[in-house]
């Protein structure tokens, strides 16, 4: 038989939160406190609030009960872990809310306390919360992008011709630079911060549906002879006017667009930052040693071996872009909903929503950092350069000679001069000028000229120049 557990000692944290000891991407980040427990209980609050405000717009809730309704409506009033474990009695979490906001306002104003949640239903409620969730978070993504896309803009400049090796399948390829690396990093970071931004924009709705997605009990609370277009409309823009999202064509209890639009450009916005981590990873190789995250005292430490300094921020931006994939894969499964309301299906997003937004937003607060202190090794990337003995030029030199000894004459002699250079060690411009097939078709001074890594990075350049003219994130849409 298990002991029992020990009691936490004073001032311990209590062991059902998650302080992300297991998420350290997103511990401590500004997106970790928009979408936490209380954040979200907050947003669920306002989505009552706001229904109240613009029922009283439309006349159907007195303009005084909602506003006691709305002054109620706070977070900190409440108990967050009373309403989690009421939640297992009724599946979700607002009928509990409900409760407990109906019993704060009656403290107030015993009448106002009966418009409280009138005519709507939990889903109306959970999902607008998550929405406003969304978009508070959101907000902080797309900053944060922005400022990586700045950040990424100054390398990209200053290093608009700094030769690096280019690497396909692992292996030196041809030359190029690390300013069309670094643009190739903005240009994505640039559209997640546009997806983002334009879904912030148009892709938030209020949930407004009643029981079963046709506003019965919100017309019937209004009162005999309401039309139900007219209230429709009204009440629509009034809810999205007070909540700051937008007006759905249609409830979307069961249709579940706007959350697997959401999840897909989360997605979109951790690949484009675990690409860059990725890279950073390649780059910071003991090897390699092109790139080094920037440094500060103690990170990185490893605690076996004194010498290490482990890059640290793109591991964490990694780990971030390879779990929101998954938890998105679990959102866009949710779209095959039965019936009006499915039972454990709108259920099932609540957690993995939460995950992509934080995750992704550790990972684009990380990415200011990684991008504004990362520290390029141009010396050494002119160094690795050498490694293949001038082969990672072969190419051109092939193109050179395919007008003189034809096209797959030249290519099967390179291939054989850069498998006879690789086995030697000797420089392939050595080898190219001892060949007898080149006698006089290719010098040594030419072979040199030919395979000097700087001398071919083709359109690099220009295309850094046309990258950097494109425009900067939109900015995010205000509270």
């Amino acid at each position: 038989m298990s002991n029992p557990p020990e009691e936490a000692p004073a001032g311990a944290l209590p062991a059902h939160l998650d302080t992300g000891l297991l998420s350290p991407v997103r511990a401590g980040t500004p997106a970790e406190a928009a979408v936490g427990d209380r954040a979200w209980l907050q947003a669920m609050l306002d989505a009552e609030a706001g229904l109240a405000r613009a029922q009283a717009r439309c006349g159907t809730v007195p303009a005084d009960a909602a506003a006691a309704i709305t002054a109620a409506a706070r977070a900190d009033l409440l108990d967050v872990r009373e309403l989690a474990l009421a939640a297992r009695e009724t599946a979700n979490p607002v009928v509990g809310l409900v409760n407990a906001l109906t019993a704060l306002v009656a403290e107030r104003d015993p009448q106002a306390a009966e418009y409280v949640h009138r005519g709507s239903t939990s889903q109306d409620v959970f999902d607008t919360g998550a929405m406003l969730v969304a978009a508070r978070t959101l907000r902080l993504i797309i900053a944060d992008l922005r400022d990586v896309a700045a950040a990424l803009g100054g390398l990209a400049a200053e290093h608009r011709d700094t030769v690096m090796a280019g690497r396909t399948l692992t292996l030196h390829a041809v030359p190029t630079t690390f300013g069309l690396k670094a643009a190739g990093w903005r240009a994505l970071v640039l559209d997640a911060a546009e997806r983002l931004e334009r879904t912030a924009r148009d892709g938030l709705p209020v949930a407004l549906g009643g029981a079963a997605g046709t506003l019965a009990g919100y017309l019937q609370y209004a009162g005999e002879g309401t039309d139900p277009a007219a209230l429709l409309d009204e009440l629509g823009a009034a809810f999205a006017a007070e909540t700051g999202l937008a007006v759905p064509v249609l409830p979307w209890h069961a249709l579940r667009t706007p959350v697997a639009d959401l999840a897909a450009g989360l997605a979109h916005t951790a690949g484009a930052l675990g690409k860059i981590a990725a890279d950073v990873l390649v780059l910071t190789r003991t090897e390699v040693a092109e790139a080094a995250e920037p440094a500060l005292a103690g990170r990185g430490a490893s605690s076996a071996m004194p010498h290490k300094r482990n890059p640290v921020l793109a591991t964490l931006i990694r780990s971030a872009a390879l779990q929101v994939p998954a938890l998105t894969a679990v959102l866009h499964q949710c779209m095959i909903a039965e019936d009006e309301r499915p039972a454990g299906v709108w259920h099932a997003e609540w957690q993995p929503l939460r995950e992509c937004l934080r995750l992704t937003g550790g990972a684009a607060h990380t990415a200011v950092e990684l991008t504004r202190g990362l520290v390029v090794h141009a010396d050494r990337m002119r160094a690795n350069l050498e490694a293949t003995g001038g082969a990672l030029v072969s190419e051109r030199v092939s193109a050179v000679l395919a007008p003189r000894l034809g096209k797959t004459a030249a290519r099967e002699l390179l291939t054989r001069a850069a498998q006879l250079a690789a086995a030697s060690g000797r420089p392939l411009a050595d080898i190219l000028a001892e060949l007898p097939a080149l006698a006089g078709v290719l010098d040594r001074k030419e072979a040199a000229a030919l395979l000097d890594p700087a001398g071919y990075t083709g359109a690099a350049g220009p295309l850094v120049d046309r990258a950097l003219a494109a425009p900067a994130p939109a900015r995010p849409p205000q509270p």
